[in-house]
């Protein structure tokens, strides 16, 4: 992603600002042509810039208020067996492979603690998961956010 320039990071601070900013309000507002801003979104879109185009929905709202991260060590040998099976529980909203004493990080969403014991345990019933190790969340501090990044990566140029 080394490829930004200023005027990309322009654009993607603006589509961070207003997510829902149609292409004639971008150009607006970078002082740009519609078809400037038309041809960078497409190639920002080729080289994989953006990750998403869907909503993000609540759990919550979906009757899934218990969040919890579920460390989960396994047998190194068992990992895409394991990873495999571990995205067929609709309960795991993300996961992630971590270096270090976990081998994966997932993040499960659950009607009510037991629901989390429930869903913990067929996780812990995976052939080869060795352990796991639970932590409910108890707030959000920080959301997802990468325009810090996008003004770091501004400065620096």
């Amino acid at each position: 992603m080394s490829g930004l320039d200023h005027v990309d990071l322009e654009l993607l601070a603006a589509l961070s600002a207003d997510h829902r900013a149609t292409v004639v309000a971008l150009a607006d507002r970078l002082g740009l042509s519609r078809n400037t801003v038309q041809a960078r979104m497409a190639r920002l879109e080729r080289t994989g810039v953006f990750l998403s185009f869907e909503r993000a929905i609540s759990a919550e709202a979906l009757g899934f208020p218990i969040e919890a991260f579920i460390s989960v060590t396994v047998r190194q040998a068992d990992l895409p067996r394991i990873t495999a099976e571990l995205a067929r529980v609709p309960e795991i909203v993300h996961a992630h492979g971590l270096s270090g004493s976990v081998d994966v990080l997932v993040r499960v969403a659950c009607r009510d603690t037991q629901h989390l014991f429930d869903t913990d345990a067929r996780i812990l019933a995976i052939d080869g998961v060795e352990r796991t190790e639970t932590s409910l969340v108890m707030g959000e501090v920080i959301a997802h956010r990468v325009l810090p990044l996008m003004e770091l990566a501004r400065r620096e140029r």
